[in-house]
C-alpha cells in the first residue's frame, strides 16, 4: 500500500490493544524496487498481521525519506535503524537513528569506531567503557556507562562486531542441508529453536505435512533446550553471588540434560536432530524411558536446591530491587520472552500463537510483576518446572514406536514460487521469527532472521539506570541475551 496508508494502518493496529506488538519489520531489494514487510502479532486473536509498502528506486536510496513510526511508537526503533543502516533510507523524526550492526556491505558508511554514543558534558560525570573484548569466553560487545560516582545515569550498548552475514548465506548456500546447518549455528544455545523455525518455513512453503508424532518430538526437544538453559542461568546467577553450592548443583544438573541430546542425536546442543520433513533420530522407547528418569531426577534435585537457594536472605537482598524495569517500559520497547514476562508482560508465543502440538497443552505463561533480577531468577525456576510438566504430557501422547519419516532433501521437494512464509516460535529467550521469500523459480530470494535479543538489549540498558555500576554483572547475567543471535 502507499506509505501514508501503511503508516496509518500500522499505528491503528498497534493502538487497538497492548496485546499487539511488532514481530518484524525489514526491507529487501528486488530489481529496481525496495520492498518493506511488517509483521505485527495480535496475541489475543492469535493472528499475524502482515503489511507491506515499497519504493521505486529511480534515485539514490539515501535521498528517500519516510516518516518514522518510532516517533509515534518506540517499539519500531531497532527495525527502522536496521533498514536505515542497510539501505540508507532516512526515517524522519526518528529519535535515535544510528547504526545497529556495522555490516561491511551496508549503505551507511559510518565506521564502528565512530559510533555516536550519547554524551553528557559535565565535570562531575565520567564515562566507563567495557569491551568489546571481555574477560572470559563471551562474545564481543561494547558497553558505555555514564556515571555520577558509582551511580549509572545511562548505559548504551554497541553490538555488531562479528559481521557473520548469516542472512546472506541463506542465498549463497543453496542446498537444503547447508541451510539447515546454518540455522542451527545462528546461536549455539538456541540450535533447536532456530533450526525448527527454518524447517517449518520450508515445510510450510512446500505444503509438506509433518507427522504428528514427529511434531511432538520436536516440541520435546524445544522444551529440553529451555530446561538446559534455565539450569545454566540458575547456576550462572549464583556464580554472581559467590554461592558456589547452588552454582555447582544447578550446573551439574544441566550436564545430564545436554548429555541426553548427545545420546539422542549425537550432539549435546541438539544439532542434527531437526530436519525438513523427518528425522534421522526418532525418539525410541529406550530414549523415552531414559528421558522420564532424567526429568524425575532433574525436578527433585533442582527443587531441593531451590528450596534452600530461594529462601536465603543474603541472596534475596542481592537480587531484589536490582535492575528493575516496569511493565510499561517493557511494553513501550516491545520486549518479548523472559525479559517481558519477568515484568508482568505476557509475551509467550506457545500461548499466543501455538502450533498444533502446543494447542494440545493449553499453556499458561509464567509472569512475575517486579521486573528485577529476583523476578528473572525466579522465572527460570518456574519455567524449568513448567517445561518438565509439558514434556511429561507430550510423552504420554507419544506412541511407543521408533518409526519416523526420513528427512527430505532438495530432490524430494519443490518450493512454491513468489512465496512469503512467516514462522514464529518460542525459543528459551523468547520469540523467534524467520521470514522466507521465494522468487519466480522457487528459489530463496530473501531470508530474514529475528532473534528475541533484537527486542531485549534495550531492556538491559534501561534497567541499569540509577544502579551502582557494580550491579551490572549480576544484572547482565539475569538477562543472558545473545550477541550472536543479534549480530547476524
Amino acid at each position: 500500500m502507499p506509505y501514508g496508508d501503511f503508516y496509518e494502518a500500522v499505528l491503528s493496529i498497534m493502538r487497538q490493544s497492548e496485546a499487539n506488538h511488532v514481530v518484524n519489520y525489514f526491507a529487501f531489494r528486488e530489481g529496481e524496487t525496495l520492498k518493506f514487510i511488517m509483521v505485527i502479532a495480535d496475541d489475543k486473536k492469535q493472528i499475524l498481521n502482515i503489511l507491506s509498502h515499497e519504493l521505486s528506486l529511480w534515485q539514490p536510496l539515501e535521498s528517500y525519506s519516510l516518516l518514522s513510526l518510532t516517533a509515534a511508537m518506540y517499539q519500531f526503533h531497532i527495525f527502522e535503524r536496521e533498514i536505515w543502516e542497510n539501505f540508507g533510507v532516512h526515517f524522519e523524526n526518528h529519535p535515535w537513528l544510528k547504526p545497529v550492526r556495522f555490516a561491511f556491505d551496508r549503505a551507511n558508511s559510518m565506521k564502528v569506531n565512530d559510533y555516536p554514543f550519547y554524551r553528557i558534558d559535565s565535570e562531575e560525570l565520567h564515562e566507563v567503557g567495557v569491551g568489546p573484548i571481555h574477560a572470559g569466553v563471551i562474545e564481543p560487545g561494547h558497553f558505555r556507562f555514564i556515571c555520577n560516582g558509582e551511580m549509572v545515569l545511562h548505559l548504551e550498548i554497541q553490538l555488531g562486531w562479528q559481521h557473520r552475514g548469516v542472512e546472506k548465506l541463506y542465498l549463497e548456500k543453496t542446498k537444503l542441508l547447508q541451510q539447515t546447518v546454518l540455522s542451527e549455528s545462528i546461536a549455539g544455545d538456541t540450535a533447536i529453536g532456530h533450526a525448527l523455525a527454518f524447517v517449518t518455513n520450508i515445510e510450510s512453503n512446500a505444503a509438506l505435512q509433518v507427522d504428528a508424532d514427529l511434531a511432538i518430538e520436536r516440541t520435546i526437544a524445544l522444551e529440553l533446550e529451555r530446561i538446559a538453559m534455565a539450569l545454566f542461568d540458575l547456576s550462572n546467577l549464583n556464580v554472581g553471588t559467590a554461592y558456589q553450592l547452588a552454582s555447582s548443583v544447578y550446573g551439574a544438573l544441566r550436564t545430564p540434560v545436554i548429555n541426553y541430546f548427545q545420546a539422542w542425536c549425537g550432539n549435546r546442543f541438539g544439532k542434527g536432530l531437526i530436519r525438513v520433513g523427518g528425522t534421522h533420530y526418532p525418539l525410541t522407547t529406550a530414549l523415552q524411558e531414559r528421558l522420564t528418569k532424567l526429568l524425575d531426577e532433574v525436578e527433585w534435585r533442582s527443587e531441593e536446591m531451590s528450596e534452600t537457594t530461594f529462601n536465603l536472605p543474603s541472596l534475596q537482598t542481592r537480587f531484589e530491587e536490582i535492575g528493575k524495569v516496569t511493565y510499561r517500559q517493557m511494553y513501550l520497547i516491545g520486549a518479548v520472552g523472559q525479559a517481558a514476562k519477568a515484568a508482568g508482560l505476557k509475551r509467550d508465543t506457545r500461548w499466543s500463537h501455538p502450533n498444533d502440538t502446543y494447542k494440545m497443552l493449553a499453556i499458561k505463561p509464567v509472569t512475575l510483576p517486579s521486573g528485577d533480577v529476583w523476578a528473572r531468577f525466579s522465572l527460570r525456576r518456574l519455567e524449568l518446572i513448567q517445561s518438565i510438566g509439558l514434556i511429561r504430557q507430550l510423552l504420554a501422547k507419544h506412541p511407543q514406536t521408533s518409526q519416523r519419516p526420513a528427512p527430505k532433501y532438495d530432490s524430494d521437494l519443490t518450493l512454491k514460487p513468489n512465496g512469503l512464509t512467516v514462522v514464529v516460535n518460542e525459543g528459551w529467550r523468547g520469540e523467534i521469527c524467520h521470514t522466507m521469500i521465494t522468487g519466480m523459480k522457487g528459489e530463496i530470494t530473501h531470508y530474514k532472521v529475528k532473534d528475541p535479543s533484537m527486542h531485549n538489549w534495550l531492556a538491559l540498558a534501561l534497567s541499569l539506570r540509577d544502579l551502582e555500576i557494580s550491579d551490572f554483572p549480576i544484572n547482565n547475567k539475569s538477562y543472558n541475551l545473545s550477541y550472536c543471535g543479534f549480530d547476524l
